[in-house]
């Protein structure tokens, strides 16, 4: 009527408090409407956590099913292979076998599996067109000279694949300016007649003749001159202080600066 005044106020109450209500209510006694919105619901963070954790589930185990099938393919594979088929396989390896077998005779009648010197310069090319990978170290009479020496000694009984030699530099001056030795110790990596690459000095070892064969090693696998399984090998380890010390003795102290 004339001369009331009327108070508007809104409140949320939850969904299962609302009930089928209308969504306002009267009061009499205050004159007050009150609108009724419903509550927004957020789901807690632990349903949001386990929702994920789901998710990853399925997709572990998507991965997990799709290497199975891959395994259960290769398993039914084998088993259908008839004694034909098994006949075929041993006959490859076989073959593989006596191919790498003369591959493996032809590389030690070159003078592989062994760390030799070359005497002369005319003997160098004869020996990097005959085999597909060379090590040729040019050095002379001195120190850091000889830790390769050690090393090399070492790989090269370790891959018959690849011929390591040595030569004088001082005694093939032709070579040593046509291939701009200059450092020495310098390792010619040669692959199928020509050089293609060079270690010089020690820089590329750590920059110390404390180096291990194991470092050397991989600087060679890295040009691709030696081929490398992926374990480097550990014969030296152990006895890496003795070796150095009887070498050391064996030198002489005064010609240990290289060129």
């Amino acid at each position: 009527g004339r001369g009331n005044r009327w108070i508007i106020r809104a409140r949320a109450v939850p969904d299962k408090q609302r009930g089928t209500s209308p969504p306002f209510q009267f009061e009499e006694r205050t004159n007050r409407l009150s609108f009724i919105f419903p509550k927004k619901q957020i789901a807690p963070f632990s349903t949001m956590e386990n929702a994920v954790q789901e998710i990853v589930a399925k997709q572990v185990l998507t991965v997990a099913k799709a290497v199975e099938d891959k395994l259960d393919e290769e398993i039914h594979a084998l088993d259908r292979l008839d004694l034909d088929d098994l006949e075929v396989l041993r006959e490859r390896r076989l073959q593989q076998m006596k191919k790498m077998a003369e591959k493996r005779n032809r590389w030690i009648s070159l003078g592989h599996g062994e760390y030799s010197e070359i005497q002369a310069e005319k003997d160098f090319f004869s020996v990097v067109k005959a085999s597909d990978r060379v090590v040729c170290h040019f050095y002379r009479e001195n120190w850091p000279c000889k830790v390769m020496d050690k090393h090399l000694s070492i790989l090269a009984k370790q891959h018959i694949e690849t011929r390591f030699v040595k030569i004088n530099a001082e005694k093939a001056p032709y070579l040593a300016e046509k291939l701009r030795i200059v450092v020495l110790p310098t390792l010619a990596l040669i692959k199928n007649a020509k050089v293609d690459n060079y270690l010089v000095g020690f820089d590329e070892l750590g920059g110390t003749d404390e180096f291990s064969t194991e470092e050397l090693e991989e600087r060679l696998a890295k040009a691709d001159v030696i081929i490398f399984e992926g374990e480097s090998s550990k014969i030296l380890s152990k006895s890496k202080a003795q070796s150095k010390k009887n070498v050391r003795q064996s030198s002489n102290p005064d010609s240990s600066d290289s060129e």
